[in-house]
């Protein structure tokens, strides 16, 4: 009986997980996740993207294969880490998105990384983020201060957790500290209020019934690139990515293929 095809071994390096590894990619999708998440945020995503993409999954120190490694409280820290992280992963055609969290720290490196001498994202989608000059990223500014009942009651409000880690004590115990270590990062980070525009592709996601981040607040990343492509709002809450991965990645499908296209033509 002839055997299957052979199944593709993940490839995990640092912070970086590539469920699908291709060493002949065309284009390189880096995903950063949310706060108090890992990159189990996207998994599966893999097989929603074309053939010759490589998706790389980015895991923020204290979680995953970084476990071990302390959880950084600081925007511009965590930005240095990835940037050392993922230099050797830029060698072709990139691109970001990054939801909650995750879209701030892929602001913040695409704005190193669009710097004269280095090479860009070629686009960035920013989900369920507010825009710098709106204020904090999502939600209130102080909320790793908050008590663990208060906490844990803002979690469950927003919808932003699963019940069952809410609900269980010892499961709480393990993942507190590592919501109250991202919270802290989000709430205090203090964006560059003169930084120029992005010259970089940009394209804005968000759910229609987020309570963190409404829609002015999303639309306000117009004015932070050169090159806006939008804003997406779909049905649902802060989260919206559980129930609508398939559109969303059709749609940073379409993006990339756009940019990729105009870049040629500009070109020719």
């Amino acid at each position: 009986m002839p055997a299957g095809p052979a199944r593709v071994r993940p490839l995990v390096r640092g912070a970086v997980t590539c469920p699908r590894p291709r060493p002949d990619a065309t284009l390189r999708l880096f995903l950063f996740h949310h706060a108090g998440g890992s990159h189990l945020l996207y998994r599966g995503w893999e097989q929603l993207f074309p053939g010759d993409w490589e998706l790389c999954l980015v895991d923020a120190p204290g979680r995953g294969r970084l476990s071990d490694r302390p959880a950084l409280t600081d925007a511009d820290e965590l930005t240095d880490f990835l940037e050392r992280e993922l230099a050797p992963w830029l060698d072709r055609p990139y691109a970001f998105f990054g939801h909650s969290m995750g879209a701030l720290v892929a602001y913040e490196l695409a704005g190193r990384l669009a710097r004269p001498g280095r090479r860009a994202p070629l686009w960035l989608g920013l989900s369920s983020c507010g825009a710098p000059s709106t204020g904090h990223g999502a939600g209130p500014s102080a909320r790793h201060h908050l008590s663990d009942a208060e906490l844990r009651d803002w979690l469950r409000a927003v919808g932003a957790t699963p019940p069952a880690v809410l609900d269980d004590d010892l499961l709480w115990r393990v993942f507190a500290p590592t919501f109250r270590n991202d919270f802290a990062l989000v709430d205090t980070w203090r964006p560059d209020p003169a930084a120029e525009p992005l010259p970089v592709a940009l394209s804005a996601f968000g759910g229609g019934a987020d309570l963190l981040v409404d829609r002015p607040r999303l639309a306000a990343w117009e004015r932070h690139t050169r090159d806006y492509r939008g804003l997406h709002v779909y049905q649902g809450d802060h989260f919206y990515l559980a129930d609508h991965r398939h559109l969303v990645s059709r749609q940073i499908v379409a993006a990339v293929t756009a940019v990729r296209r105009a870049a040629v033509a500009s070109i020719a």
